[in-house]
């Protein structure tokens, strides 16, 4: 709890300072330190200041200053702590509540010994790398910008200290430009992390110490990851950190965060500067030049004229914030009394500013710190003088040629899927045996009955029919991991931002809609990464588009079923299909719903660098786990539902009357072979005719007249329909529907060529078969894609307009190719 939240009277010992800056330093120098007894004596009439007794002396501080005290009090474990512990911790804490002070000042030493740690860095710098190596996560590392979108949070031992480690999206400033750079920054102001770890690359320094430029701006007690160092020592270049170290007043530690070098290091450098006893530590000002100096100043000292700032945050930060025109800095003075004669006195300097450089205000700020950066590396860097030609330089020869570049995508593309095919089809043979095993073993050993089939014909034939897809879904993900690992996903956006731009959109929306390949949701809100709100919104709204690997399932049992000789082929034109009409969807929404000029197309293209085997496995298992995760919850659920409307209502009736007509079969004067055929046709006419009068045929037949003119039957239909929570449903749903007496023991791909209408006209055929691919490609996207989408353009409304316009459009397009193939 802080220290402005215990009443008067109450005690409790001091755990850490937050805060930074001259007041951090003040009041720790005033006594309160961690594991120091504080007291409240009493509140001012006005109930504040308070004041407050440490070290046996009495002193006042107003509440927003005590805030940023943290204690722990025998309120503490009353109130909160006691809730939530087992046995043996609660009757430790009774005895805390019961003794002296001792057993808290125990207590807030430990808890002392918590430190907050941020990762803050530019994208491509190895920062969510730092992460997973230190915190044991498991998140994903993408190289290129925008992968870490949220602020991802783990945990690391050391030394006896725990760290409480924030990955926060990777950002290039500290400006209100992009949503990953308020986000950074809102968090670096309203959490206030105990130390951040600035994560430089070492391989790109000066563009990399722009960050940190800011940051020391920021004022924030920091520690500099200098990653990617074998990077640096390869290409021969010279870097005197330690002198550069010193210079600032920030400890940098050499990392290399792929294997772990220097990351031990690293934390116990976070241990000194939290602990106060670092010995290079120090807050410096950059000095931004005679003229800017003087503007910094005047709005400062009217920041502490004017108005009561928290002292936690940065006065001379703010200035210089106003002065750049900082929009959210300005509304946040605005709210403050005294904010007009601020905001008129920042106008008058900024004006002055711009008569005498020649040049507005922010370019002004962005070439001192510039300056600063270059001055600071001609003391301490010196660049290998031998140019050579990088691997980056070689490869970007030819997959950013303009002639072999698009050729080589497509390439890459098409190897991906077939290898999906072709890999894939010998575990998906293992696993689908593995299915067979366990439902004939189970059928030869339970009564009949409705629970022997639900458990066969329900569970295992409908969580069976899709876990067989898993290793084709891990070898997708292993192409998708190692484009988005090496780099060359960013060299693809480069190479397609002509036709995005085109399309209206920015070239950065390649990757959003490529990601869209694995899954929409992670790739939605990737989209945050596109500054344009206008191209953002294009980009969610076509994502469904890209074809994502839950409908992959679909695309490997039709197409494997109706085109096995050009599988990777078929699959491939899906696949671009998605593509151009999300480019004919894009131009619509440009033209008509989202006109303004897009923003200019600037992105980071990054060195090549080979993925280990550890992280695209990691991946991988991460997606396999996702997979499996659906199997056990929605898909298994889905299935057991479709069984029971598949199994109800128990029509005897036409049961009987099938069975009767077997009998007159078999004892009539037909021959063996005659009767067998006979007999099979009439099982099966009595499965159609079961399966058309149960709860799920009826609802089936309502929606078919919608679908019938796209070729698809109402079994077809039920399968649509339920798929609507997640794509690998609609196979599911196939495979239980497809079950009867005799093809139990056939793969589902059988069973869909050989499945026949009641007037013996087969139900699937090649053009059906790709009718129905196109319409799982582009109708009603998952609920967790339509809640990325409500929830990232602030409006259900866009959620609701996305599954009107994919049902609308599917239609459409599974039409046209159903009646002109019918009509050819």
């Amino acid at each position: 709890m802080r220290l402005s939240e215990l009443n008067t009277g109450e005690k409790g010992v001091i755990v850490k300072v937050t805060g930074r800056g001259a007041f951090r330093k003040r009041i720790i120098e005033m006594g309160f330190i961690r594991g120091k007894e504080v007291e409240v004596i009493q509140n001012a009439p006005l109930k504040d200041p308070v004041h407050y007794k440490v070290m046996g002396y009495d002193v006042s501080l107003r509440r927003n200053e005590a805030a940023l005290i943290e204690v722990v009090s025998p309120k503490d474990f009353a109130e909160g702590s006691l809730n939530n512990h087992t046995a043996g911790q609660q009757a430790f804490q009774k005895s805390i509540l019961s003794n002296s002070g001792e057993d808290l000042h125990t207590i807030a030493l430990q808890k002392g010994k918590t430190i907050n740690v941020a990762l803050v860095g530019n994208p491509n710098s190895g920062k969510t790398s730092l992460f997973n190596f230190a915190s044991g996560a498991r998140e994903h590392v993408g190289n290129y910008g925008g992968v870490t979108v949220d602020a991802k949070e783990g945990t690391f031992h050391l030394n006896g200290y725990t760290f409480k480690i924030v990955d926060l999206p990777g950002t290039y400033s500290l400006s209100a430009y992009s949503p990953e750079e308020l986000y950074v920054r809102k968090h670096l102001n309203e959490e206030h992390p105990d130390v951040v770890i600035n994560v430089v690359d070492a391989s790109n320094l000066e563009r990399n110490l722009y960050l940190t430029s800011q940051l020391i701006d920021m004022d924030v007690r920091m520690v500099i990851a200098l990653n990617i160092y074998d990077d640096l020592e390869r290409r021969g270049n010279k870097f005197d950190h330690e002198s550069l170290s010193r210079m600032i007043g920030i400890p940098i530690i050499p990392t290399i965060s792929k294997n772990g070098f220097g990351i031990e290091n690293l934390f116990n450098r976070i241990i000194q500067v939290y602990e106060e006893n670092d010995p290079v530590i120090r807050h410096i000002h950059i000095n931004y030049g005679e003229d800017l100096e003087k503007a910094i100043t005047n709005v400062r000292n009217k920041l502490v004229e004017q108005c009561d700032i928290s002292k936690d945050i940065s006065k001379r930060y703010l200035s210089i914030k106003l002065l750049e025109g900082d929009w959210e800095v300005e509304n946040f003075v605005k709210s403050l009394s005294g904010s007009e004669v601020i905001l008129e006195e920042c106008r008058k300097n900024i004006a002055q500013i711009e008569d005498i450089l020649k040049e507005d205000v922010e370019t002004a700020f962005t070439n001192a710190r510039y300056g600063f950066i270059s001055g600071a590396l001609l003391e301490t860097f010196e660049p290998n003088k031998i140019k050579e030609a990088t691997k980056t330089q070689i490869i970007d020869l030819f997959v950013t040629h303009k002639l072999l570049g698009f050729p080589i995508f497509i390439l890459f593309m098409w190897i991906m899927f077939e290898a999906t095919f072709r890999l894939g089809e010998y575990p998906m043979t293992w696993i689908e045996d593995l299915v067979e095993f366990i439902g004939n073993s189970l059928r030869g050993v339970m009564p009949e009955g409705p629970l022997k089939d639900l458990l066969i014909d329900g569970i295992i034939t409908g969580v069976g029919g899709v876990i067989v897809f898993l290793p084709n879904i891990l070898i997708l993900y292993l192409f998708i991991s190692f484009m988005e690992d090496s780099g060359y996903m960013a060299r693809a956006a480069f190479i397609m931002d002509k036709i995005m731009h085109k399309m209206g959109l920015h070239g950065k929306s390649f990757i959003p809609l490529v990601m869209g390949f694995g899954c929409n949701v992670p790739a939605i809100m990737a989209s945050r990464t596109i500054e344009n709100r206008n191209s953002r919104m294009i980009t969610m709204l076509i994502n469904p588009l890209m074809s994502c690997s839950a409908r992959f399932p679909v695309y490997v049992l039709l197409a494997g079923a109706f085109f096995p000789a050009n599988a990777g082929t078929v699959v491939l034109i899906l696949y671009a299909t998605g593509i151009l009409l999300a480019v004919l969807m894009a131009k619509i929404f440009k033209r008509f719903l989202f006109q303004e000029e897009d923003v200019p197309f600037v992105m980071e293209l990054p060195p090549y660098r080979m993925p280990t085997v550890k992280s695209i496995f990691i991946h991988m298992w991460e997606k396999a786990k996702q997979y499996l995760k659906k199997m056990g919850g929605i898909i298994l659920v889905a299935s057991i539902v479709i069984w029971f409307l598949g199994y109800f209502p128990l029509n005897h009736e036409i049961a009987e009357t099938f069975d009767e007509q077997i009998a007159l079969v078999e004892s009539g004067s037909l021959s063996e072979e005659e009767k067998e055929e006979t007999i099979e046709e009439i099982e099966r006419l009595k499965t159609v005719i079961l399966q058309q009068n149960s709860y799920i045929g009826r609802l089936g037949q309502q929606i078919q007249p919608v679908l019938q003119p796209l070729g698809f039957d109402w079994k077809i239909s039920v399968s649509l329909l339920t798929g609507m929570a997640a794509k690998e449903v609609v196979v599911s749903t196939l495979s239980v529907l497809y079950t009867g007496e005799e093809e139990e023991s056939q793969a589902l791909t059988e069973r869909l060529q050989q499945d026949r209408d009641a007037a013996g006209n087969p139900v699937f055929t090649p053009l059906v078969a790709l009718s129905l691919m196109l319409f799982v490609l582009i109708y009603f996207p998952c609920i967790a894609t339509i809640t990325a989408i409500s929830k990232e353009a602030h409006s259900w409304k866009w959620g609701l307009f996305v599954v009107i316009y994919t049902c609308v459009l599917a239609w459409l397009v599974s039409f046209i190719v159903y009646q002109t193939g019918s009509f050819l």
